[in-house]
């Protein structure tokens, strides 16, 4: 996945959650701080979120932040995990593209 689709695809993500008429539980300072969480952060707070709708309990608007929040993270995740795919997907292309040119005199030039 080239950087360019990359970034376009997080501002698509961001500008989703902006345009959607329905009011929103998480502000947008948080949803910048998830936009920079690392996989792993994201990963374990989302984890933290989906316990605490499964204990229930919450209120309405509790668990619609939670909920929220929870998607935020999956989002994160998903766009941090899509990177990597893209990253080890370039680099298979480029070890196969090696492997046909091996031993040959364009590996030479």
């Amino acid at each position: 996945m080239a950087k360019k689709d990359i970034e376009e695809n997080q501002g698509d993500t961001a500008e989703a959650a902006k345009t959607n008429d329905v009011e929103t539980h998480v502000s947008d300072k948080e949803r910048e701080a998830i936009a920079k969480m690392p996989y792993e952060q994201a990963r374990d707070q989302l984890i933290q979120a989906v316990q605490a709708l499964e204990t229930g309990g919450l209120d309405l608007d509790a668990s619609m932040r939670q909920w929220e929040i929870g998607e935020a993270l999956a989002q994160r995740a998903q766009y941090l995990l899509n990177q990597v795919r893209g990253k080890l997907d370039e680099a298979q292309a480029q070890q196969a593209s090696a492997g046909e040119n091996a031993g040959t005199q364009s590996n030479l030039e």
